[in-house]
């Protein structure tokens, strides 16, 4: 819902911390989980000169989010708590997959584009079933990934936390 972006912006930024650049972490280096790959994209699509990830301001932060991961997927047009769920999995794993899990936990064509048919399934079933069939799923993706065993601990307690505030915002 469009009141949660600022909320759920908050909760995400607490799991992602500060810079990091962790030989095992595929991103490479990352500041408040925005990759340096990422900041540079974004840096030239508003005419600006790339810098490192480390200098990023928090205007920039939120426009990034904003637009690579809640627009991405469509967010504002999610039952509350459902977005916030899909928005950090976004955030965490990409917004393709995001939408994809998404449409699986509500049994549509999984194609990572969320649109109409998508929306109307989501809002015939009821949210706290959707979040946690997402959970479920996203920890079982997570624990396949050859890092599982450097990050899983985390990642399984990021995954548990989101799940939790997600069924609290959509009661």
């Amino acid at each position: 819902m469009k009141q949660n972006l600022a909320s759920s912006l908050a909760a995400v930024l607490l799991h992602e911390g500060g810079y990091v650049n962790d030989p095992q972490d595929q991103g490479g280096a990352t500041n408040r989980g925005i990759t340096q790959h990422v900041y540079d994209d974004w840096r030239r699509s508003q005419g600006l000169d790339p810098r490192g990830v480390r200098s990023i301001e928090q205007p920039e932060i939120e426009a990034i989010y904003r637009k690579l991961y809640w627009n991405a997927c469509r967010c504002d047009d999610l039952p509350s708590g459902v977005d916030y769920c899909v928005f950090d999995f976004a955030v965490n794993s990409g917004p393709v997959r995001a939408a994809r899990y998404l449409q699986r936990a509500v049994g549509v064509n999984d194609d990572g584009q969320i649109g109409p048919v998508t929306l109307a399934a989501v809002d015939a079933k009821p949210a706290c079933e959707t979040i946690a069939a997402i959970s479920a799923a996203r920890l079982a993706f997570l624990g396949q990934l050859p890092t599982f065993s450097h990050f899983g601990k985390g990642w399984s307690a990021r995954v548990g936390e989101v799940g939790l505030k997600a069924a609290e915002m959509a009661a």
